[in-house]
């Protein structure tokens, strides 16, 4: 493989890092926003980006602009961890959305945070912090709760050593708080956030089973603060996360596995 002129740093290495400089609220740039994103000098960024632009994994607007590449997408569909619980969890999302007329999504533990893989939202719904392809925290959003909740010890303590930063005035920055409210969600199998992470924005998640008995995912609906009682809520997710189980192949009788899923 050929290297670059910085010690230990191959072609391949850094392509990859002009690929991961996009994410959720930052998927459009121009060269000189994603040199500054990378640290790559201008001239390295130009002719990576171009290579990648050839390949079909970047895209160039008629203004110069790059996003991410239809062919990269594609790609990314096939990732066997999110792509058949997507695809078994959409017509639950979609039952949802139809009765609620909110916010519904699905995430994924994705190191120390939430990934939102789907989300289905109601125009005019309540404006939220991140979208599809984003991440939440796990110690202040409802998915995230869930996910946390059922991923071991050893990730509570890695969230906690990180901080618990207050991001709203309601969000629970006590170890000893959050530590049982996460022993009361692995209880119920949920969880129900008020404002936590943005004011004004409630939310209520579930947890999703496989067949083994591991949590893999969390389903939750996101409400404006006081536009629905979030009691109303509690009973369609809870059940539409049991559906989705089941199509997993899990079944309530199977004894839940704690640690976090692999991947």
């Amino acid at each position: 493989m050929p290297r670059t002129s910085e010690p230990g740093r191959s072609v391949s290495s850094r392509l990859l890092q002009v690929l991961f400089a996009f994410q959720a609220g930052r998927s459009r740039m121009t060269l000189t926003e994603l040199a500054r994103r990378t640290g790559l000098p201008p001239a390295t960024t130009r002719r990576l980006a171009f290579e990648l632009v050839r390949a079909g994994a970047l895209d160039r607007a008629a203004d110069g602009t790059l996003t991410i590449g239809t062919r990269l997408w594609q790609l990314g569909t096939l990732a066997p961890r999110t792509e058949p619980l997507r695809t078994l969890a959409f017509p639950f999302l979609e039952d949802l959305y139809t009765a609620l007329h909110q916010h519904v999504q699905l995430a994924v533990l994705e190191g120390p945070h939430a990934l939102i893989v789907e989300r289905l939202s109601a125009p005019g719904a309540v404006t939220l912090v991140s979208g599809v392809g984003g991440y939440l925290p796990l110690y202040s959003s409802a998915v995230g709760k869930v996910l946390l909740a059922h991923a071991g010890s050893g990730l509570f303590d890695a969230v906690v050593t990180r901080g618990l930063s207050r991001l709203t005035p309601q969000t629970i920055t006590d170890p000893a708080r959050l530590r049982s409210e996460l022993a009361e969600c692995r209880r119920t199998g949920m969880a129900t956030v008020a404002g936590e992470t943005t004011d004004g924005v409630d939310s209520v998640a579930t947890r999703i089973v496989a067949a083994a008995g591991q949590v893999v995912a969390a389903l939750s609906v996101v409400i404006r603060a006081g536009s629905v009682p979030t009691g109303t809520v509690v009973p369609a997710v809870i059940a539409s996360g049991l559906g989705i189980s089941r199509q997993l192949g899990w079944s309530p009788g199977v004894r839940l596995q704690e640690g976090a899923p692999a991947g």
